[in-house]
């Protein structure tokens, strides 16, 4: 069972391994996963309890509701296969643990002791070691010390394994020069655009013969889509206003019931990101404070945005024990640390919203159209059995509409899309309807988002077909000229880079020449193809390129000037061949890793519990 497993120093798997041992199980207790006899899987002579399994589940769990912003539950996980994840890596770990003991690989007591003592996590208040604190830690969490110190010896022990196995991977130098050079490349060219004016004369008109050769070649961009036409019978609350009766007792009453929305506190708007200890937040707010970082760093940092982060408009109250100091800030700006459900926090405040009361009587006007067109759409709910009983008894659409007063009745071609369509074929559930129902199917009543109702009875099916050409003729003349237009261009674009001085013949035709310097691969040229550039990096050293445009009728010619590897001395190319070393250094290691433990776990032997497992998996639920 392979997975993933990246080489880490010794103190930060020890820790990893504090961090999950002080999460615990958040209310879970850990006996509840069974007695400590029980695996979920073994691999060679380690075995992995539920314990463990339980302990490492729960600790992603929350490590990646803290990353996301929201609690995650088990199902979830599961669907973003977390808990096969958590699985994979345990027994990766199991296959070093078993590979480590093979071969003698161990952790001395000193080592062990070092590590744990010197862990903030187990220090008093006087910041050294404290005994109690530490047992008392492993007490909650169903661990006695041996146990514990036993599993802070096997990991200190598998990372000197994995530090053995992929340290001393290098980036081999000639792939490396490759990369660097490949990704530090810069191209400079030149070009011209040209323009319908470029030509002589504009290019002749097409004949009839031409415009139905296009229309032949080119169906797609004039067929009409699928057309359904349609009878309906159609009643809206608009429809039924003028029968809505309202009284003044019944808007205050709705007033009252709806008084959070005319009466409300002091509010903020405000964004959250949640850290995994108070000293990070803290370190976080540090660097905000003295400008070398921002807040939205740290956010696109986690591979989240603003939006995933945002809390919207709350009260002092919603916020909590981080109510009164994010309400301290007497402008937009960051505070924290402060304890949130989700553990310690950063908040940034970036609009106060006042605190607002709106009146009865300034209310009313707003209150009475809602309260019209709920009581409309009351009335019509309550005219809906009495609809679909008139359907049933074998009414036509048009007879249900004479016999309801205020219904409404015609016909209407639809296709499914909506962008020109108005009133009662701009309805989304009109034009699903529509393309759901066949002729001669029977009529039902059907719901509007807005509370209406409508029947509909399709009495023809037009499938998609090339339009006619009287009927297209001049979208079509347009579409070719343009193309003619654009080729004609490229073949002047041609004859210009074919020239002995691409610069000259240029001048002497009277089009301006654009110089670009040298740009790198992520280069954009604003108004030109949006791949141009990533066309030229294909281009041979001096080489050109002609385009045409048939969508515009226009054309360009491009001549590459120079191709520069990055200079020796040049700090961003050293910055970038730096980090594409690293990158692959790390890349090589990670893969030396793989398949070193792909090779423990097949030698080794892994066998699952699958029942343990799930018995896990469904107690986290």
């Amino acid at each position: 069972m392979a997975t993933s497993l990246r080489g880490k120093k010794s103190k930060t798997v020890f820790a990893a391994l504090v961090l999950l041992l002080l999460v615990g199980l958040a209310g879970f207790g850990v006996t509840n996963f069974g007695g400590s006899s029980q695996q979920v899987a073994k691999v060679g002579s380690q075995e992995i309890g539920v314990r463990d399994y339980g302990r490492a589940l729960q600790g992603e769990l929350q490590a990646f509701s803290a990353q996301v912003g929201q609690q995650v539950n088990m199902a979830q996980a599961q669907q973003m296969g977390l808990d096969r994840s958590v699985l994979g890596r345990l027994v990766a770990m199991a296959a070093l643990d078993d590979r480590a003991q093979e071969i003698g690989v161990s952790a001395g007591d000193e080592q062990v002791r070092g590590q744990i003592t010197a862990a903030d996590a187990f220090k008093g208040v006087n910041g050294q070691f404290d005994r109690d604190l530490y047992t008392e830690a492993l007490r909650r969490q169903g661990l006695s010390p041996r146990i514990f110190e036993d599993q802070v010896r096997r990991d200190a022990a598998r990372s000197v394994l994995q530090g053995a196995i992929a340290g001393g991977v290098a980036a081999p130098a000639g792939y490396l020069d490759l990369l660097a050079n490949w990704a530090g490349q810069s191209r400079g060219f030149s070009y011209v655009t040209l323009g319908p004016g470029a030509l002589e004369a504009p290019v002749a008109a097409p004949g009839t013969a031409d415009l139905e050769a296009w229309l032949k070649d080119h169906p797609a961009d004039f067929t009409a889509p699928e057309t359904r036409s349609v009878t309906y019978a159609w009643l809206s609350p608009e429809m039924m206003l003028g029968k809505v009766e309202l009284d003044d007792q019944a808007l205050r009453d709705l007033y009252e019931s709806r008084i959070d929305e005319f009466r409300q506190p002091e509010r903020r708007m405000v964004e959250r990101l949640v850290f995994n200890t108070e000293a990070d937040a803290a370190a976080a707010k540090a660097e905000i404070d003295a400008g070398r970082r921002s807040f939205e760093s740290y956010v696109n940092e986690r591979g989240l945005t603003l939006d995933d982060v945002d809390m919207g408009e709350v009260s002092q109250d919603d916020l909590g024990a981080a109510g009164a100091g994010v309400f301290a800030l007497t402008g937009p700006g960051v505070a924290g640390p402060f304890e949130s459900d989700l553990g310690p926090a950063l908040f940034s405040m970036n609009a106060i919203l006042n605190a607002k009361e709106i009146p009865f009587e300034e209310a009313k006007a707003e209150l009475s159209d809602e309260a019209a067109m709920d009581r409309a759409r009351r009335m019509i709910a309550d005219r809906r059995a009495a609809l679909e009983d008139e359907l049933a008894g074998g009414a036509t659409v048009e007879e249900l509409a004479a016999n309801t007063e205020g219904m409404e009745t015609g016909s209407v071609e639809l296709t499914q899309e909506a962008a020109d369509a108005t009133g009662f074929a701009a309805y989304a559930e009109v034009r699903k309807a529509a393309f759901e129902t066949q002729p001669g199917d029977f009529a039902e009543i059907r719901d509007l988002s807005d509370g209406g109702v409508f029947a509909i009875e399709v009495t023809e099916v037009k499938p998609p077909a090339v339009r006619p050409l009287d009927e297209v003729r001049g979208d079509v003349a347009i579409a070719w000229t343009q193309n003619a237009t654009a080729e004609a261009l490229k073949v002047k674009a041609d004859a210009l880079l074919a020239a002995p001085d691409f610069a000259a013949a240029a001048q002497a035709a009277g089009l301006e020449l654009q110089t670009v310097e040298p740009m790198k691969r992520d280069g954009f040229i604003e108004n030109l193809p949006q791949d141009l550039v990533a066309r030229v990096f294909t281009l041979p050293e001096h080489g050109t390129l002609a385009l045409a445009d048939a969508k515009t009728g226009a054309a360009l010619a491009l001549r590459l000037d120079s191709i520069s590897a990055p200079e020796a001395g040049d700090a961003d190319a050293g910055k970038a061949r730096a980090a594409i070393e690293q990158q692959l250094r790390q890349s090589l290691a990670q893969d030396v890793l793989q398949f070193y433990v792909n090779a423990a776990e097949t030698e080794a032997g892994v066998s699952i519990n699958q029942n343990a497992v799930n018995a896990v998996n469904a107690q986290l639920n």
